[in-house]
């Protein structure tokens, strides 16, 4: 018996915002898929479910419950610019960890926040 992968499911106040957010920050892309107030979108491997619930408490008033990934990529430093000139929220600068990752956080349009890492090489 094996998990064979993983889906994010969230709530976002306006879905149109949120899919704009996702697509222009950090570079999901959309599916075309009839699902009246969901959003199906993709980064790779990373999927993510959006449904629209206006009347939900705001992620940005979950406190710690508003994390929701840790994104693993290959490229940190591509990414981490890509964020910045898009003027994201971000959590936490990029930089090197004492546990072997080079991460840093974004907080999502809709008060998600999101970590981003890549495993430091060896020097």
């Amino acid at each position: 018996m094996a998990v064979l992968g993983h889906r994010l499911v969230i709530a976002v106040p306006d879905l149109a915002r949120s899919i704009a957010w996702y697509r222009d920050v950090l570079g999901f892309r959309i599916h075309d898929v009839e699902a009246p107030g969901w959003a199906f979108l993709s980064h790779g491997r990373c999927h993510v479910m959006a449904g629209e619930c206006p009347e939900a408490t705001p992620a940005r008033d979950l406190g710690d419950h508003s994390y929701v990934a840790y994104l693993d990529v290959d490229d940190i430093d591509a990414f981490y610019a890509r964020v910045v000139t898009a003027g994201a929220d971000l959590l936490k600068p990029l930089r090197d960890e004492p546990w072997g990752m080079r991460e840093f956080g974004v907080r999502t349009i809709d008060g998600h926040r999101i970590m981003v890492g890549q495993p430091m090489r060896a020097a």
